[in-house]
């Protein structure tokens, strides 16, 4: 993990701790993720979408940074001035809010993309489903989703909860039912700046599905791996052992 990684985990750890925040692993393992976007692909003509809004902490950092001021919520609210540009936590409606964006960005032959970062637990929801078809079939390829693949969820594995048959998670279900929709389908090292910006990067004319394989808690070892870290305040003394190890 390079300093920047690290920078940003403390950064969103005392700004949790500041507002309240509980969702810690999800939002650490989604950190690269969101460096790789707003370090080296956003550009003013694009839009980003935090469809896993519970993960809201460290997209606020890096929208601090960019000098936005967005509200200090659990959950992101539409606010496009400070860069929030769609309402999320509602679990499922980040895609087709951004499908919609797309599409009129086509419509009216404006320049720029429109990402979208997901759970894996979330792809559960029947509005990934009809997204994946309407993407194909209004050929709307101006959208790139990323799942932040960690293989838990509020409550259990991902695997436990959907039973796809893969020991390793649904990453390769969903995967191959994207490329089935006509999405170009990949599965990246969600952890690795380098190959996230790499597979975004790659051209293709067909909207673009991004598996990105990720640790729920990553960086803080007593979070890694846990679900119990889904949502759950940070003590005092935990909260020095996480920024000791970051």
């Amino acid at each position: 993990m390079n300093e920047r990684s690290k920078q940003v985990r403390r950064d969103t750890i005392k700004l949790m701790q500041q507002y309240g925040g509980t969702h810690f692993g999800g939002s650490m393992s989604c950190v690269e993720i969101l460096i790789a976007l707003y370090d080296h692909i956003l550009t003013d003509n694009d839009i980003f979408i935090l469809s896993k809004g519970h993960a809201c902490w460290p997209y606020y950092v890096l929208l601090k940074e960019k000098g936005y001021s967005p509200r200090m919520e659990a959950h992101p609210h539409y606010d496009p001035h400070n860069g929030v540009h769609c309402t999320t936590g509602s679990l499922g409606h980040g895609l087709p809010f951004g499908l919609g964006i797309a599409l009129a960005k086509k419509i009216k032959k404006e320049p720029g993309r429109v990402y979208v970062l997901m759970g894996d637990g979330e792809c559960q929801e029947g509005t990934l489903w009809e997204s994946l078809l309407i993407a194909n079939a209004k050929d709307i390829n101006n959208v790139t989703v990323i799942v932040d693949n960690n293989k838990l969820q509020g409550s259990d594995e991902v695997s436990n909860i959907v039973r796809s048959g893969w020991s390793v998670g649904i990453a390769p279900w969903f995967q191959g039912i994207a490329m089935h929709c006509g999405w170009k389908s990949l599965i990246t090292d969600g952890h690795s700046i380098t190959d996230i910006v790499k597979d975004i990067e790659l051209k293709t004319p067909r909207p673009k599905f991004i598996m990105a394989d990720t640790i729920k808690g990553r960086g803080i070892s007593f979070m890694e791996n846990s679900v119990e870290w889904h949502s759950k305040p940070l003590l005092p003394d935990l909260e020095k052992k996480a920024l000791e190890e970051l």
